[in-house]
């Protein structure tokens, strides 16, 4: 009992870490959208820098994959309450701690990857 209430203190903590990550990048999202909107500069040709499109899609990218990460964390937490926490979807078998200390959202082990 105390390993699973260890284990969802570190999830737990991963998925508020996450979640604020998330809302960080909204928000930087948000303030370049309201940038370039005010802004009539051609930056899609100035030589000196990365473009208001670029830093765009790279803020989404990031945004998008930290959204996964708290949608993964989620799904980690309730296996670990429905008892699947640990054990491989695929073949049944205990995932090892190794795995999981490395990827806590693992829901398959390393040979069934």
């Amino acid at each position: 009992m105390s390993r699973d209430v260890g284990t969802r203190d570190t999830l737990r903590r991963l998925w508020e870490r996450a979640r604020d990550e998330a809302g960080t990048l909204e928000a930087d999202l948000r303030s370049l959208f309201e940038a370039s909107r005010s802004s009539n500069a051609d930056d899609e040709h100035d030589p000196e820098g990365t473009t208001i499109a670029y830093e765009r899609a790279q803020l989404t990218a990031v945004l998008d994959a930290t959204r996964r990460r708290i949608g993964e964390l989620e799904v980690a937490m309730q296996r670990l309450d429905a008892g699947g926490y640990g054990v491989c979807e695929q073949c049944g078998r205990p995932i090892p701690a190794a795995r999981l200390e490395a990827r806590p959202t693992a829901r398959t082990c390393v040979g069934c990857t």
